[in-house]
Protein backbone atom coordinates (compact mmCIF):
# COMPACT_ATOMS: atom_id res chain seq x y z
CA UNK A 1 0.00 0.00 0.00
CA UNK A 2 1.66 3.75 -0.91
CA UNK A 3 1.61 6.42 1.67
CA UNK A 4 -0.98 8.41 0.11
CA UNK A 5 -3.44 5.20 -0.39
CA UNK A 6 -2.37 4.38 3.74
CA UNK A 7 -3.14 8.10 4.88
CA UNK A 8 -6.80 7.93 2.69
CA UNK A 9 -7.79 4.50 4.94
CA UNK A 10 -6.03 5.99 8.24
CA UNK A 11 -8.42 9.00 7.21
CA UNK A 12 -11.65 7.18 6.52
CA UNK A 13 -11.00 4.89 9.79
CA UNK A 14 -11.07 8.28 11.89
CA UNK A 15 -13.56 9.90 9.93
CA UNK A 16 -15.91 7.06 10.75
CA UNK A 17 -14.60 6.77 14.76
CA UNK A 18 -15.95 10.49 15.14
CA UNK A 19 -19.11 10.07 13.17
CA UNK A 20 -19.98 7.36 14.81
CA UNK A 21 -19.12 9.06 18.28
CA UNK A 22 -21.76 11.79 17.22
CA UNK A 23 -24.67 9.60 15.77
CA UNK A 24 -24.36 7.64 19.44
CA UNK A 25 -24.66 10.80 21.35
CA UNK A 26 -23.11 12.51 24.32
CA UNK A 27 -22.61 10.14 27.23
CA UNK A 28 -21.57 10.67 30.98
CA UNK A 29 -18.08 9.30 31.21
CA UNK A 30 -17.73 7.08 34.08
CA UNK A 31 -16.47 7.27 37.74
CA UNK A 32 -16.75 4.06 40.02
CA UNK A 33 -19.21 2.57 38.08
CA UNK A 34 -18.67 -1.19 39.85
CA UNK A 35 -19.36 0.50 43.11
CA UNK A 36 -22.31 2.52 42.55
CA UNK A 37 -24.56 -0.30 40.76
CA UNK A 38 -27.59 -1.59 41.83
CA UNK A 39 -27.24 -4.44 43.85
CA UNK A 40 -29.37 -7.61 42.33
CA UNK A 41 -32.73 -6.89 40.48
CA UNK A 42 -34.75 -8.93 42.02
CA UNK A 43 -37.74 -8.52 39.50
CA UNK A 44 -38.52 -6.46 36.68
CA UNK A 45 -41.42 -5.47 33.89
CA UNK A 46 -43.03 -2.93 31.53
CA UNK A 47 -39.50 -3.82 29.50
CA UNK A 48 -37.44 -2.86 31.87
CA UNK A 49 -38.81 0.64 32.58
CA UNK A 50 -39.76 -0.67 36.12
CA UNK A 51 -37.33 -2.33 38.59
CA UNK A 52 -37.40 -3.87 41.77
CA UNK A 53 -33.66 -3.27 43.35
CA UNK A 54 -32.26 -5.33 46.40
CA UNK A 55 -31.64 -3.20 49.25
CA UNK A 56 -30.08 -4.15 52.63
CA UNK A 57 -29.33 -1.75 55.47
CA UNK A 58 -26.31 -3.84 56.64
CA UNK A 59 -24.46 -3.96 53.84
CA UNK A 60 -25.62 -0.63 51.80
CA UNK A 61 -25.25 1.37 55.12
CA UNK A 62 -23.58 0.11 57.77
CA UNK A 63 -20.96 -1.73 54.94
CA UNK A 64 -20.44 0.73 52.87
CA UNK A 65 -19.75 4.05 55.48
CA UNK A 66 -17.20 4.05 58.12
CA UNK A 67 -19.60 6.03 60.22
CA UNK A 68 -23.07 4.97 59.42
CA UNK A 69 -25.20 8.02 57.80
CA UNK A 70 -22.29 10.17 58.45
CA UNK A 71 -18.88 9.38 56.52
CA UNK A 72 -18.47 7.13 53.69
CA UNK A 73 -15.86 4.84 53.25
CA UNK A 74 -12.76 6.42 51.32
CA UNK A 75 -13.13 4.28 48.47
CA UNK A 76 -16.18 5.63 47.29
CA UNK A 77 -15.17 9.71 46.84
CA UNK A 78 -12.69 11.29 44.94
CA UNK A 79 -12.32 14.93 46.68
CA UNK A 80 -10.15 16.29 43.67
CA UNK A 81 -13.34 17.68 42.24
CA UNK A 82 -13.58 20.31 44.80
CA UNK A 83 -11.00 22.43 43.23
CA UNK A 84 -13.86 22.89 40.34
CA UNK A 85 -16.05 23.88 42.94
CA UNK A 86 -17.66 27.39 43.80
CA UNK A 87 -20.29 28.99 46.52
CA UNK A 88 -22.16 31.58 44.17
CA UNK A 89 -25.15 34.09 44.27
CA UNK A 90 -27.26 34.76 41.52
CA UNK A 91 -29.64 38.03 42.15
CA UNK A 92 -32.71 37.28 40.19
CA UNK A 93 -36.13 39.34 40.25
CA UNK A 94 -37.91 36.91 43.03
CA UNK A 95 -34.47 37.60 45.19
CA UNK A 96 -30.69 36.23 45.95
CA UNK A 97 -30.51 33.24 45.38
CA UNK A 98 -27.41 31.01 46.67
CA UNK A 99 -25.81 28.22 45.39
CA UNK A 100 -23.05 25.82 44.34
CA UNK A 101 -21.38 24.95 41.37
CA UNK A 102 -19.11 22.53 40.46
CA UNK A 103 -17.64 21.95 37.04
CA UNK A 104 -18.06 24.38 33.72
CA UNK A 105 -20.22 27.77 34.09
CA UNK A 106 -20.28 28.13 30.34
CA UNK A 107 -20.17 25.73 26.94
CA UNK A 108 -21.61 23.16 29.69
CA UNK A 109 -22.39 19.16 27.85
CA UNK A 110 -25.00 18.96 30.29
CA UNK A 111 -26.19 20.38 33.50
CA UNK A 112 -27.66 18.64 36.52
CA UNK A 113 -29.72 20.25 39.35
CA UNK A 114 -30.41 18.72 42.81
CA UNK A 115 -33.10 20.06 44.90
CA UNK A 116 -33.37 19.92 48.02
CA UNK A 117 -36.32 18.89 50.27
CA UNK A 118 -37.49 20.21 53.84
CA UNK A 119 -34.99 20.97 56.20
CA UNK A 120 -31.83 20.63 53.90
CA UNK A 121 -30.23 23.85 51.96
CA UNK A 122 -27.47 24.09 49.53
CA UNK A 123 -24.91 22.15 51.02
CA UNK A 124 -26.38 18.86 51.19
CA UNK A 125 -25.82 18.49 47.56
CA UNK A 126 -22.47 19.21 47.49
CA UNK A 127 -21.55 16.92 50.87
CA UNK A 128 -18.90 14.02 49.42
CA UNK A 129 -19.58 11.95 52.48
CA UNK A 130 -23.51 12.01 53.26
CA UNK A 131 -25.85 9.73 51.22
CA UNK A 132 -23.34 6.90 50.85
CA UNK A 133 -21.04 9.16 48.88
CA UNK A 134 -23.39 9.52 45.83
CA UNK A 135 -23.13 13.39 46.04
CA UNK A 136 -19.56 13.44 45.53
CA UNK A 137 -20.01 11.10 42.37
CA UNK A 138 -22.74 12.95 41.01
CA UNK A 139 -20.04 15.73 41.15
CA UNK A 140 -17.12 13.67 39.60
CA UNK A 141 -19.45 12.66 36.79
CA UNK A 142 -20.42 16.51 35.76
CA UNK A 143 -16.59 18.12 36.13
CA UNK A 144 -15.47 14.68 34.08
CA UNK A 145 -17.59 15.02 31.25
CA UNK A 146 -17.34 18.46 30.76
CA UNK A 147 -20.80 19.32 32.49
CA UNK A 148 -21.89 21.55 35.18
CA UNK A 149 -23.89 20.60 38.24
CA UNK A 150 -25.69 23.41 40.72
CA UNK A 151 -27.23 22.68 43.92
CA UNK A 152 -29.31 25.83 45.16
CA UNK A 153 -30.71 26.90 48.00
CA UNK A 154 -34.83 26.59 47.74
CA UNK A 155 -36.45 29.58 49.24
CA UNK A 156 -39.51 27.57 49.84
CA UNK A 157 -41.43 24.80 47.72
CA UNK A 158 -44.39 27.10 46.10
CA UNK A 159 -43.95 29.94 43.66
CA UNK A 160 -40.96 32.25 45.18
CA UNK A 161 -38.80 28.79 45.05
CA UNK A 162 -39.87 28.03 41.49
CA UNK A 163 -39.47 31.60 40.31
CA UNK A 164 -35.53 31.56 41.94
CA UNK A 165 -34.72 27.90 40.24
CA UNK A 166 -36.21 29.14 37.42
CA UNK A 167 -33.81 31.90 36.89
CA UNK A 168 -31.02 30.04 37.64
CA UNK A 169 -31.80 27.48 34.82
CA UNK A 170 -31.91 29.89 32.29
CA UNK A 171 -29.38 31.73 33.56
CA UNK A 172 -26.54 28.69 32.91
CA UNK A 173 -28.99 27.79 29.96
CA UNK A 174 -27.58 30.75 27.85
CA UNK A 175 -24.44 30.47 28.94
CA UNK A 176 -24.59 26.66 27.70
CA UNK A 177 -26.70 27.14 24.70
CA UNK A 178 -27.73 23.06 23.30
CA UNK A 179 -26.90 21.82 27.05
CA UNK A 180 -30.03 19.81 28.33
CA UNK A 181 -31.16 20.51 31.94
CA UNK A 182 -31.82 17.58 34.17
CA UNK A 183 -33.85 18.51 37.61
CA UNK A 184 -33.09 16.32 40.53
CA UNK A 185 -35.73 16.60 43.57
CA UNK A 186 -35.42 15.22 46.55
CA UNK A 187 -38.30 14.90 48.89
CA UNK A 188 -40.32 17.57 49.09
CA UNK A 189 -37.99 18.94 46.60
CA UNK A 190 -40.49 16.98 44.05
CA UNK A 191 -43.33 19.97 44.59
CA UNK A 192 -40.52 22.18 42.28
CA UNK A 193 -39.95 19.47 39.61
CA UNK A 194 -43.64 19.55 39.35
CA UNK A 195 -44.02 23.45 38.90
CA UNK A 196 -40.85 23.45 36.44
CA UNK A 197 -42.85 21.25 34.30
CA UNK A 198 -45.79 23.84 33.85
CA UNK A 199 -43.08 26.17 32.83
CA UNK A 200 -43.04 26.53 29.39
CA UNK A 201 -39.53 28.31 28.70
CA UNK A 202 -37.92 25.88 31.37
CA UNK A 203 -39.34 23.05 29.84
CA UNK A 204 -37.86 24.28 26.77
CA UNK A 205 -34.48 23.72 28.49
CA UNK A 206 -35.50 20.51 30.20
CA UNK A 207 -33.39 16.66 29.76
CA UNK A 208 -35.52 15.21 32.45
CA UNK A 209 -37.03 14.92 35.91
CA UNK A 210 -35.38 13.34 38.60
CA UNK A 211 -37.97 12.37 41.76
CA UNK A 212 -36.07 10.58 44.46
CA UNK A 213 -38.14 9.65 47.52
CA UNK A 214 -40.67 12.41 46.47
CA UNK A 215 -44.50 12.98 45.60
CA UNK A 216 -46.85 12.27 43.13
CA UNK A 217 -48.51 15.47 40.95
CA UNK A 218 -51.39 14.74 38.58
CA UNK A 219 -51.49 18.12 37.12
CA UNK A 220 -48.23 16.77 35.21
CA UNK A 221 -50.24 14.71 32.82
CA UNK A 222 -51.57 18.12 31.35
CA UNK A 223 -48.07 19.80 32.08
CA UNK A 224 -45.92 21.24 28.88
CA UNK A 225 -42.91 18.39 30.17
CA UNK A 226 -45.72 16.11 29.23
CA UNK A 227 -46.42 17.23 26.21
CA UNK A 228 -43.00 17.49 25.32
CA UNK A 229 -42.01 13.79 26.67
CA UNK A 230 -39.51 14.93 29.24
CA UNK A 231 -38.25 11.89 30.57
CA UNK A 232 -38.74 11.22 33.96
CA UNK A 233 -37.20 9.07 36.79
CA UNK A 234 -38.81 7.88 39.64
CA UNK A 235 -36.66 6.35 42.64
CA UNK A 236 -38.47 5.11 46.07
CA UNK A 237 -37.90 3.00 49.33
CA UNK A 238 -40.59 0.51 49.95
CA UNK A 239 -40.39 1.26 53.31
CA UNK A 240 -40.77 5.28 52.77
CA UNK A 241 -43.11 6.64 55.35
CA UNK A 242 -43.29 10.16 53.98
CA UNK A 243 -44.52 9.51 50.82
CA UNK A 244 -46.49 6.16 50.45
CA UNK A 245 -44.22 3.82 47.04
CA UNK A 246 -47.65 2.55 46.61
CA UNK A 247 -48.85 5.56 45.40
CA UNK A 248 -45.85 6.96 43.55
CA UNK A 249 -45.78 3.56 42.01
CA UNK A 250 -50.06 4.33 40.78
CA UNK A 251 -48.40 7.38 39.55
CA UNK A 252 -45.90 6.10 37.33
CA UNK A 253 -48.38 3.12 36.16
CA UNK A 254 -50.50 5.98 34.87
CA UNK A 255 -48.19 8.25 33.22
CA UNK A 256 -46.93 5.01 31.09
CA UNK A 257 -50.99 4.11 30.94
CA UNK A 258 -51.23 7.90 29.29
CA UNK A 259 -49.07 7.10 26.56
CA UNK A 260 -47.94 3.68 26.43
CA UNK A 261 -43.95 4.56 25.61
CA UNK A 262 -43.85 7.24 27.57
CA UNK A 263 -40.02 7.94 28.39
CA UNK A 264 -40.46 7.16 31.91
CA UNK A 265 -38.27 4.36 34.30
CA UNK A 266 -39.41 3.40 38.42
CA UNK A 267 -36.83 1.76 40.05
CA UNK A 268 -38.20 0.56 44.07
CA UNK A 269 -35.62 -0.27 46.53
CA UNK A 270 -37.16 -2.81 48.48
CA UNK A 271 -37.21 -2.18 52.25
CA UNK A 272 -35.55 1.24 51.47
CA UNK A 273 -36.56 4.56 53.52
CA UNK A 274 -37.44 7.90 52.38
CA UNK A 275 -34.39 8.88 51.96
CA UNK A 276 -33.04 5.21 50.40
CA UNK A 277 -33.10 6.48 46.72
CA UNK A 278 -30.75 9.71 47.27
CA UNK A 279 -28.17 7.21 48.17
CA UNK A 280 -28.83 4.17 45.73
CA UNK A 281 -29.51 5.91 42.50
CA UNK A 282 -27.04 5.43 39.86
CA UNK A 283 -26.62 8.89 38.27
CA UNK A 284 -24.96 8.02 35.35
CA UNK A 285 -26.88 5.20 34.48
CA UNK A 286 -30.33 7.28 34.57
CA UNK A 287 -28.77 10.49 32.86
CA UNK A 288 -27.31 8.50 30.00
CA UNK A 289 -30.68 6.83 29.89
CA UNK A 290 -32.38 10.88 29.10
CA UNK A 291 -29.46 11.94 27.19
CA UNK A 292 -30.15 9.12 24.84
CA UNK A 293 -34.20 9.84 25.38
CA UNK A 294 -33.40 13.73 24.40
Amino acid sequence: MSFLSFARFCFTCLFAVFWNAGAQGFELAAHKDRLFAYPAVLSSSDGGAYRVVDYQEMRDINGRDAVPERRVDGRYVSTGVRRAQQELALQTEAGTLRYFAVGKSRGASAIVLYLHGQGGNRRQGVNDFTFGGNFNRIKNLMAKSGGLYLSPDVADFEALGTRQIAALISHYAASSPGARVFVACGSMGGALCWRLAQDGPTVRQLGGLLLLGSMWNEAFLQSAAFAARVPVFFGHGSADRVFPVGKQEAFFRKIRSASGDYPARFVRFETGSHGTPIRMTDWRETLNWMLAER
